[in-house]
């Protein structure tokens, strides 16, 4: 297991290098002069030059992204164009934010969707079944806006159940420590606090979680079929097996492998992909962080939450080629 981690992480290796390659020239091809932005159509030519100067703008290409690579590996990624203010700083509380709500939408869909897609497939064919697949073909084909602005107008306008913008109460602010409002309001104690910080969370969390969990219940379904038809189910069924036990104990464990890869993929892109949501409900996301430096082209502050996001991605994915070997170790060996 020890020689397998290794080779994965030893193949990041190249992959996260061009990723910075790519992820720096597609920066730079984008049309605009952050200069002029700046400081506006009225600017003097001088003016724009010292500032293009100051920035470094006018250094070639690769001495530019030899700088940003030299940074980067002493864990500076670098000053934001905008704010003046190091971007590892500025984009802590922006990324714990994403993070999140990424995890409580997923932990959304993980539940909800594997256990649709078990009983739709333990229920072949019954009224579950079709029902449950008609809400996944439904889940998979909704707009996340549209979703979410339903949300707002039936849960948080009509009902007045939940909160529909914002992370915390503006009238009880949480008192940040690791800019995870979970976990600071579970160190401080602050239980109204973590109470007020879910009650934020499950909006946005069900509307971007449910094109994921769609997809999960339709992916379970599938491969719970084609695992319910080995022989050593048929075999287990024999041997009076409680139905129960048989689906989760016997058959979910190998058909958990493609299910396994769509939740690390899935968990990626909701990363890199929450802008529409954050918009929606105002979270103060890496997503809309990376909005605001685009409508600006400032640089350094979107190749760096590109590259931290691509970054996460990669490792999703490594965790979960670590787990497909937990799972089955014949990957391992091979």
């Amino acid at each position: 297991m020890f020689a397998y981690t290794v080779r994965r992480l030893i193949m990041l290796i190249p992959v996260l290098i061009g990723m910075s390659i790519l992820v720096f020239s597609i920066i730079h091809l984008i049309p605009g002069d952050p200069a002029k932005t700046l400081l506006g159509e009225k600017a003097s030519p001088e003016v724009l030059e010292k500032m293009r100067e100051d920035l470094g703008l006018n250094d070639p290409l690769l001495v530019q992204y030899k700088n940003y690579m030299v940074n980067l590996l002493q864990g500076d990624l670098g000053t934001s164009i905008k704010t003046k203010r190091s971007i590892s700083e500025e984009i802590k509380p922006y990324l714990a934010a994403t993070v999140e709500l990424t995890f409580f939408a997923m932990l959304f869909a993980v539940i909800v969707g594997v256990n649709a897609g078990i009983i739709a497939a333990w229920k072949q064919n019954s009224w579950f079944d079709y029902i449950a697949m008609l809400i996944a073909l439904i889940g998979v084909s909704m707009p996340v806006f549209w979703l979410g602005l339903m949300e707002q107008y039936i849960f948080a306008q009509k009902l007045q159940w939940l909160p529909s913008i914002g992370r915390d109460s503006i009238l009880n602010p949480i008192n940040s420590i690791t800019n995870f409002y979970i976990i600071d309001t579970v160190i401080q104690g602050d239980f109204d606090g973590l109470k007020q910080i879910l009650k934020h969370l499950i909006l946005p969390s069900i509307a971007l979680g449910t094109i994921p969990m769609a997809i999960i219940a339709r992916m379970t379904r599938s491969s719970m079929l084609e695992v319910m038809k080995a022989d050593y189910i048929r075999t287990a069924r024999a041997k009076g097996v409680a139905q129960f036990f048989l689906v989760y104990k016997h058959a979910l464990k190998n058909a958990f492998i493609p299910v396994l890869t769509v939740v690390g993929l899935q968990t990626g892109l909701l990363l890199g992909g929450a802008v529409l949501t954050e918009t929606i409900f105002a979270w103060p996301g890496v997503g809309k962080y990376l909005y605001d430096a685009i409508s600006v082209r400032d640089y350094p502050v979107i190749q760096s939450g590109i590259l931290m996001i691509a970054t996460i991605f990669v490792i999703i994915n490594l965790i979960v080629d670590l787990l497909y070997s937990a799972i089955d170790p014949r990957i391992r060996y091979q």
